[in-house]
């Protein structure tokens, strides 16, 4: 069970998350698009992955037990946010609608990536010490 402070830790975090990924989108739309860059988040996921599930961990100093629940808690907040701004305010990302399709292509990635390793986190938490 997360403690009260944890969940408002998470909670701004998963807002903080939100924010840093709509302004890089916000801010280099074309980059989105590009062949060569718009794949950098894709192959950076897992190591952008394992930096946030690490943030989440130490800020809110999850125990093990702790760790998917609070990954989750953030994540779901960025998500929810990006559904509602997508939905009702997309030009916090950018008016093109092809830059939208591909930009939530990769928040999906990312946040699956994210997820997963969360549970390579946590598999490899309990792994038996010899």
């Amino acid at each position: 069970m997360l403690r009260r402070n944890q969940v408002g830790l998470l909670i701004v975090l998963g807002i903080a998350f939100w924010a840093i990924v709509m302004l890089n989108i916000r801010l280099r739309p074309q980059a989105v698009l590009d062949p060569v860059q718009g794949l950098v988040p894709f192959i950076a996921a897992p190591v952008l992955g394992w930096v946030s599930v690490w943030l989440c961990k130490r800020i809110a100093k999850l125990a093990p037990e702790q760790l998917m629940p609070g990954v989750a808690l953030a994540g779901a907040v960025a998500m929810l946010i990006d559904g509602v701004v997508l939905k009702w305010w997309a030009g916090l990302y950018g008016r093109d609608e092809q830059i939208l399709r591909v930009a939530a292509a990769g928040l999906l990635w990312g946040y699956g990536i994210a997820f997963v390793v969360a549970l390579l986190w946590l598999g490899w938490m309990r792994r038996p010490q010899m």
